[in-house]
């Protein structure tokens, strides 16, 4: 059944309520996985555990970025944002890659600063406990943000969720690296460190990466399946100029296409209306559909080129 731009625009700011909510929950449980290994990893004067701190932070920093993205993303188009302002949201995925780059940085200074200066971690069965509890927590909070933004369809939490996903294996990497040290390996602490370092730039290219499509206005839609749906429509005799842009759930369209010309401008506009009705309701997520309408060129007239005789 086709809804209409009220209820499409109602349904977005109902789920961008709920993206709030999650990202909301998500920062709690962060500042809770950050503080822990924070204070251990400052008492156990460990490079590894503090850069996983830190990390953690970074993730939480994330969610308060989130939290005042989605807060203006909510907002309904005005004069000034005539399409409204879901670009927002990926400006904050952009926000979030920038601060994992940030935490890569001081990754790779405490590992140097481990490795050079001969500082080894104190390793302790408390600080084992902890990190053990945080990866826990930290793969619940993983699977539940990616689970929420693949159902509403989020690029801020899928691309959070990647975040919190490398904080999983940091801090798996982090936990091999106190039992290398418990064995007499202590430059564990500050290689480890440096891997992780490594792992943390790779995520924060692929969101980064994500986030300048979205910005840059990648096409959205295959540009010949839309003509395909809109030559199916009566009345159309051709299509061309597809172009699709805008986040994965609010899509906007334009295309031209050519009608008889020998139709009114009320026939003629009851075409483009089909085809946006067709094209709403073979793409749920397109919020928007302009058609230019124009009148169907004849084929220039064949010239007569046999030779002049003799």
């Amino acid at each position: 059944m086709e809804t209409s731009p009220a209820d499409r625009t109602a349904a977005l700011q109902q789920r961008n309520q709920r993206i709030r909510f999650v990202l909301f929950a998500i920062l709690l449980a962060n500042w809770f996985v950050a503080g822990a290994k924070l204070i251990f990893g400052f008492m156990s004067q460990s490079a590894a555990v503090t850069a996983d701190g830190l990390h953690s932070f970074i993730d939480g920093s994330s969610n308060v970025l989130g939290l005042v993205a989605m807060g203006v993303a909510s907002r309904p188009a005005d004069d000034d944002h005539p399409y409204g302002h879901g670009k927002f949201e990926a400006l904050a995925s952009l926000g979030i890659g920038a601060m994992i780059g940030i935490g890569m940085l001081e990754l790779g200074r405490m590992a140097l600063d481990s490795l050079m200066h001969d500082r080894h971690a104190e390793v302790t069965p408390a600080m084992a406990g902890v990190m053990v509890v945080t990866l826990v927590i930290n793969l619940v909070v993983t699977r539940v943000e990616r689970h929420y933004g693949e159902r509403y369809k989020s690029t801020l939490l899928l691309a959070d969720a990647s975040h919190t996903l490398s904080d999983v294996f940091v801090t798996i990497a982090v936990l091999a690296s106190l039992g290398l040290v418990a064995l007499g390996y202590p430059k564990a602490d500050g290689v480890v460190a440096l891997v992780v370092m490594v792992f943390v730039a790779w995520v924060a290219y692929g969101i980064v990466r994500q986030a300048v499509g979205i910005l840059s206005d990648t096409a959205r839609l295959d540009a010949a399946q839309v003509a395909q749906h809109t030559m199916a429509v009566s009345g159309v005799r051709s299509c061309r100029d597809v172009r699709s842009r805008g986040m994965e759930e609010s899509v906007y369209v334009d295309l031209k296409i050519e009608v008889d010309p020998e139709l009114t401008t009320a026939q003629a506009h009851e075409v483009a209306d089909r085809v946006e009705r067709t094209l709403h309701a073979a793409y749920p997520q397109v919020v928007d559909v302009v058609v230019h309408v124009e009148p169907e060129h004849a084929p220039p007239a064949r010239a007569d080129v046999s030779p002049h005789p003799g």
